[in-house]
């Protein structure tokens, strides 16, 4: 039992109806009943009547629960999987602008190729650059980068998830 009232986080993969205001139901559907959305990315999938959102938010196991089987009662929503039941894949993309004392720039871009990041742009009083991971990686990414110089602006997309089931979240068309 307690390990229902733990508030975990929570990768839920939506499909979405490509309709104006159905990405505006969820978010209320979520503000009206006091969740919050922590990271939240959409996109056009290879069906073009279908939008991919994949949503990140954190509560027990009950009110998860509560939030799926009110994201199914939507009529915009065709779908839902809350990826955190199972093996997944998650990913985030970070961009961090930061400035840079010459005498470290070369520790920098060091670090940042060793952890299968990017500089973008190294110009001379300031580095762009991009890492691709998960959100503990990303924020351990962040910490140190910042222990380099001065972060001056950072841009992340929010998580991307996908099962490693053989199940996918997808819309099914008849043959």
């Amino acid at each position: 039992m307690a390990a229902d009232v733990k508030a975990m986080r929570h990768i839920i993969g939506i499909l979405l109806q490509n309709e104006a205001g159905a990405l505006a139901r969820v978010a209320g559907m979520f503000s009206s009943r006091g969740y919050n959305i922590e990271s939240l990315s959409v996109a056009p999938t290879d069906d073009p009547t279908v939008s991919r959102l994949t949503l990140v938010t954190t509560g027990s196991n009950a009110v998860i629960l509560q939030i799926v089987n009110q994201l199914n009662k939507l009529i915009d929503v065709v779908r839902v999987d809350d990826m955190t039941r199972g093996e997944h894949l998650e990913r985030e993309l970070v961009l961090a602008k930061l400035r840079v004392d010459p005498a470290r720039r070369d520790a920098l871009r060091g670090y940042v190729v060793r952890t299968g990041g990017r500089v973008l742009d190294p110009s001379t009083d300031s580095f762009i650059v991009e890492l691709l991971g998960s959100e503990a990686e990303v924020n351990g990414f962040m910490h140190e980068v910042a222990s380099h110089g001065e972060l001056l602006e950072v841009v992340r997309s929010g998580a991307l998830g996908i099962s490693r089931s053989a199940r996918s979240l997808r819309l099914v068309t008849p043959a």
